[in-house]
């Protein structure tokens, strides 16, 4: 069995979710998605709506010193954001409770998608690549090319693999700068490299027009600033993929333009 897989930590991601199964219904998948979450309201319980599986999950069990290096203050202090702006509700630390996809082992392959990617065609063909494959973090210039993005990224659950990640995350003294992303690329030092189009950032749309193609972008990962911020400091420059998200969050279609 296959499924995708994305992580709610909040309210906010709730809201992209929904929007993402829409638009993976949009794409004729039949691959289910299943929502990890780590808490319960209203807006979870709304996704049902749309035929995802809920799962319970909490952050995996670390030390004090870990989390004491791993607190949103610690982490953008040493590693401050220049090039974007994370919205409020981001807290770092979320991040690692994506490492419990591992244990949906009742699945052979996954492919995670944070819950502010959307798809605009079928990826189903992602299930047969090997683990862990993960697109490039391009989204300012081809220099970023070296680096992985863990926005979207194909795994094959296993519990000896988690337990091992387990181990590996919490060892003395580790401090991962990016969270998940720069735990993962030390995980997986050989991960296969997909095609950017399968994460495709969206200050890639602004800074390098010329890698944007229509015809050839299958998922859009809305990093940095939400496309449902009401005080969106970058409107103006995305106007196109943000309306985009709206159309699909709001009608469940994805416009012929698209396609």
């Amino acid at each position: 069995m296959h499924a995708y897989v994305t992580l709610v930590t909040n309210d906010d991601f709730a809201i992209g979710a929904r929007a993402l199964a829409r638009s993976i219904q949009a794409c004729g998948s039949s691959a289910p998605l299943v929502v990890m979450t780590t808490f319960h309201s209203e807006q979870v319980a709304a996704l049902r709506e749309f035929n995802v599986h809920l799962v319970d999950v909490c952050a995996p069990e670390v030390s004090d010193a870990f989390v004491q290096r791993h607190q949103k203050d610690q982490i953008h202090g040493r590693n401050p954001f220049t090039k974007g702006n994370k919205p409020a509700f981001h807290t770092p630390l979320d991040n690692f409770a994506k490492l419990r996809l591992w244990q949906l082992t009742d699945y052979e392959s996954v492919v995670f998608l944070d819950a502010d990617t959307l798809m605009v065609r079928s990826c189903d063909k992602l299930f047969a690549y090997p683990e862990f494959s993960a697109a490039p973090n391009l989204y300012e210039s081809v220099a970023d090319m070296h680096r992985l993005n863990s926005g979207v990224f194909v795994a094959k659950p296993s519990a000896a693999t988690y337990d091992r990640m387990i181990a590996a995350l919490d060892a003395p003294g580790a401090y991962w700068k990016r969270t998940d992303q720069t735990f993962l690329e030390a995980f997986f030092p050989d991960w296969h490299g997909l095609p950017y189009t399968y994460n495709c950032l969206q200050y890639v749309y602004f800074n390098m027009p010329d890698l944007w193609s229509w015809d050839t972008v299958k998922l859009i990962h809305y990093q940095y600033e939400k496309p449902w911020q009401a005080d969106h400091p970058k409107a103006d420059r995305l106007k196109p993929l943000i309306d985009l998200w709206h159309q699909v969050n709001g009608t469940g279609t994805l416009p012929g333009w698209v396609a």
